[in-house]
């Protein structure tokens, strides 16, 4: 593949869709205050935003770094939620169903097997 590309719709559907939802899961924590507070509140909410559309970026361009921290990015909401209010699934329903799905969709075994084949 020589050009970059945001989606890559040669992709399973269930890659292509996590590339998706790492996208949109990035817009919706900008737009619904992620990056506002103090300024390590801010520095982490721009980590958490750049992330997963490098994550998704790298997994539309076929990058088993991109694959890895798209993982990475997946469990992260999973880790913090446990690590500070020692329960990982303490969030509304909505935001729940939207984080199980991406880890699902990452680690579907249609997933797995393309980015272990195509994957550079």
């Amino acid at each position: 593949m020589s050009a970059k590309r945001w989606l890559d719709r040669s992709q399973p559907q269930t890659l292509y869709m996590a590339v998706v939802l790492l996208y949109l899961n990035s817009a919706f924590f900008a737009i619904s205050g992620g990056l506002s507070g103090g300024f390590t509140d801010a520095l982490i909410g721009v980590a958490v935003v750049a992330g997963g559309v490098g994550a998704g970026y790298g997994i539309a361009n076929e990058k088993k770094w991109g694959y890895a921290f798209g993982i990475v990015m997946a469990v992260l909401p999973f880790a913090v939620r446990l690590a500070f209010l020692g329960n990982p699934l303490g969030t509304d329903l909505l935001t729940l169903m939207f984080e199980i799905a991406l880890l699902a969709l990452l680690l579907h075994p249609q997933s797995r097997e393309y980015q272990r084949i195509w994957f550079k």
